[in-house]
């Protein structure tokens, strides 16, 4: 099993920054991708940002591109989610996830087996 804990979500203005944290622990095969995701109110998960632990491949989504950067810590097991210039339509909660590999579905939400709590990011 994997166990994924994410922190450092809040409110922010427009334009603001945010440090989403997520540490991880666990069987190291199932989280060599971890993928960030997010949900606004009564939609899919969309996928954020993702980054391969062992080759340090990331991969962001096209509305993100730019502001947010995903990296990692691995002494620690943590990956980070800076998110930079924020918009009101970022708000939603964030949730960090996991699986064995990521490529080409690394924002596919149904393919990571393990997730974390999730936290809430509100920009106003």
């Amino acid at each position: 099993d994997v166990q994924l804990v994410e922190s450092g979500g809040g409110s922010v203005q427009a334009g603001g920054s945010l440090r989403l944290s997520c540490e991880a622990s666990g069987k190291k095969t199932d989280r060599d991708c971890i993928g960030w995701f997010r949900q606004h109110s009564g939609l899919e998960r969309e996928g954020v940002a993702a980054i391969s632990s062992g080759s340090s491949a990331t991969y962001y989504s096209e509305s993100v591109k730019g502001r947010f950067t995903i990296s990692q810590d691995t002494a620690k097991n943590t990956v980070y989610l800076q998110m930079n210039s924020l918009k009101p339509e970022d708000t939603a909660m964030y949730y960090c996830a996991s699986k064995f590999a990521c490529g080409y579905n690394w924002n596919a939400w149904r393919s990571f087996g393990f997730w974390g709590q999730g936290t809430q990011v509100t920009v106003s």
